[in-house]
């Protein structure tokens, strides 16, 4: 509760201005302020759970990211790559529009399919105005834990129901839950994500540098590892699935550092229990900004990757016939821990965006492999800015 709201109920001195009309937009701008100083992005600043599941509307954006591939029985054969992002976006609106309607944010998703026996990418987009109000039903992104809205779309952290641990899942624990239809696109999900591990918290526990200045940082953590159960419509399709899955969450005042133009990230779970995430920063003539990465053994202790320990070499590359943009879907990859090759396991896995968030990227299903070409694990490959210089927002 905030002081003003505090001072109201407790001193009758105030009736007067605790009955004003105008008392809620004043009410409102201080727990704007509040959120701000709460939620900005310091070294530091202890990562609280579940308080840090949820939104932070005072940073300027933050992602709500699950990926994962899907079979039909253990052991047998991945058909199914899925990816949905929730997006959130501070406008920077609240004083210039002050009152409960102002659209102080814009809540992005994005959702695709990859269907690996049918070689198709199948994807959709939303986007709906927020005005921070968390009791709407269409349009939320809630700070107490992950509760985000956009219409029929949502995805929350909430207590697993009887039965829900599958394999290796804990037994209890709070477990995610995706639901989304997609009838223009021809897809609708059902997912549990139930976790495995404890939370890997990236960078300096959980604060991750972006950028060769410490205000260029997010704060960022991963829940790699996921357990999966799914009901997938595909069509005329409804299928039962299982699988295994990666979350990420990140929140921070600043998309890219001064001179990037974009990323490559991969976040693999490897069939070793253990979790690899490596990215570069790209300025617009290809070399590197930033570089960093992460990887956790099972059962081990974290080990943080320094910028020059990071290297991403292209093998292979496809090109858009849609927007003619160039992506490496081959990759040498090097890291602390040994070097791999990286393959995409469906060329064509873009998502155009610019209905939404503006941005043309490319975000699919790809396989870590050792130099002699065993497969290590199964992960999400993001490459952005390789049409444009990365922007969010229209």
């Amino acid at each position: 509760m905030n002081p003003l709201r505090r001072r109201c109920l407790m001193a009758p001195a105030w009736a007067a201005l605790c009955s004003s009309p105008g008392l809620p937009a004043l009410a409102g701008a201080i727990d704007a302020i509040d959120a701000a100083a709460d939620d900005r992005i310091r070294p530091g600043r202890r990562l609280v759970f579940p308080r840090d599941h949820g939104a932070h509307p005072g940073a300027r954006i933050e992602w709500w990211y699950a990926t994962g591939w899907l079979q039909a029985d253990p052991g047998g054969p991945v058909l199914f790559g899925f990816q949905i992002t929730f997006f959130r976006s501070r406008t920077g609106l609240a004083d210039a529009l002050p009152g409960r309607f102002a659209p102080r944010q814009l809540l992005f998703a994005h959702a695709a399919v990859t269907d690996l026996a049918g070689h198709r990418h199948v994807h959709a987009q939303r986007l709906l105005r927020w005005s921070g109000d968390e009791t709407l039903p269409e349009a939320r992104a809630r700070r107490a834990d992950t509760d985000l809205a956009l219409g029929a779309w949502q995805l929350q952290r909430q207590a697993a129901p009887a039965g829900l641990a599958q394999g290796d899942a804990v037994a209890g624990a709070a477990s995610y839950r995706a639901l989304l239809a997609a009838p223009e696109a021809g897809f609708a999900l059902d997912l549990r994500l139930a976790p495995s591990q404890p939370l890997l918290l990236q960078g300096d526990a959980g604060y991750s540098r972006k950028g060769p200045q410490p205000s260029q940082a997010s704060h960022y953590y991963s829940q790699p590892q996921l357990a999966l159960q799914a009901s997938l419509t595909l069509g005329r399709q409804k299928l039962a699935l299982q699988g295994r899955g990666w979350l990420d969450h990140e929140w921070s005042d600043e998309l890219l550092a001064p001179g990037a133009t974009g990323w490559d990230w991969i976040g693999i779970n490897l069939r070793d229990g253990g979790a690899l995430t490596a990215f570069v920063l790209r300025r617009a003539d290809g070399s590197v900004l930033w570089a960093g990465g992460s990887h956790r053994p099972a059962g081990g202790v974290l080990r943080n990757f320094q910028p020059s320990e990071v290297g991403f070499e292209p093998l292979r590359e496809w090109r858009s016939p849609q927007t003619g943009a160039r992506y490496p879907v081959g990759w040498r990859i090097a890291t602390p821990v040994g070097q791999f090759e990286l393959q995409a396991l469906l060329d064509a896995q873009e998502l155009d965006s610019r209905m939404s968030t503006g941005a043309v990227y490319w975000e699919g299903l790809a396989e870590l492999l050792a130099p002699g070409g065993a497969r290590l694990g199964l992960g999400y490959l993001e490459m952005t800015g390789r049409l444009q210089a990365l922007r969010l927002g229209r």
